[in-house]
């Protein structure tokens, strides 16, 4: 009973000095031991956050749109004024306002011609919102492969290590550490770049559904007189 309890004792000793030891383990410290695969999912890492700030202050700026701006707009037209409406839409620094000026710019063409023109206009303000998101899709799908690859040298390492110095802990840990660690953090950037492509296209999904109802209201006014 004595040697069993002292067998538990040294056990628990010995866990708690692992406890122990991890916790003084910091997290640059981790992130080290997961050897040069670290350094290109170090520069992805700083590309998705680099692209997701640049492309998400881009389109929320471009999302912008006055409440009363159509409103205006409308008010011009129907008065004649169509100076006054032109010299708003091109004051005004978002993709429905330049639609709108494509518009202004064609009144007195058919309704079929101005339509087209501010559609075009719109394909490429829409092209310009979705410049370099797709770098994001990219990283989402290279991050995890960089990450297999960290596995991969990690079991090479931990093969050579076993076949030159045997089976013990310390030989094998290193190669232990580039496997989980290149792994975690090849799966936590591409996700994290997932998320961040999906977010920014639901956004300038909301800013499309915003430039079709400006140019929809538009067109109506234009056929208001018609009537």
């Amino acid at each position: 009973m004595f040697y069993l309890l002292q067998i538990a004792t040294d056990t628990a000793h010995t866990l708690q000095n692992g406890v122990n030891a991890a916790e003084k383990i910091s997290m640059i410290d981790l992130l080290n031991k997961g050897g040069w695969i670290m350094y290109p999912l170090y520069v992805l890492f700083i590309v998705t956050i680099f692209v997701f700030t640049e492309r998400f202050l881009a389109i929320r700026k471009a999302g912008k749109i006055e409440d009363n701006f159509m409103s205006i707009i409308r008010d011009n037209i129907v008065t004649g004024n169509i100076s006054a409406a032109r010299n708003l839409a091109k004051n005004t620094a978002n993709p429905a306002a330049k639609m709108i000026d494509k518009g202004l710019q064609r009144i007195g063409k058919p309704i079929d011609a101005i339509e087209k023109s501010m559609e075009n206009v719109g394909k490429l303000e829409v092209y310009k919102m979705e410049r370099n998101i797709s770098i994001l899709s990219l990283i989402a799908g290279i991050a995890p492969m960089f990450g297999f690859l960290g596995t991969i040298v990690g079991m090479i390492q931990l093969f050579y290590n076993i076949n030159n110095s045997g089976f013990e802990l310390n030989t094998i840990a290193g190669g232990i550490y580039v496997k989980m660690v290149t792994s975690a953090a090849g799966l936590i950037i591409g996700l994290i770049a997932y998320l961040a492509y999906s977010f920014l296209s639901t956004q300038i999904d909301k800013t499309v559904y915003k430039m079709e109802a400006a140019s929809s209201e538009f067109v109506d006014v234009l056929q208001e007189p018609t009537k």
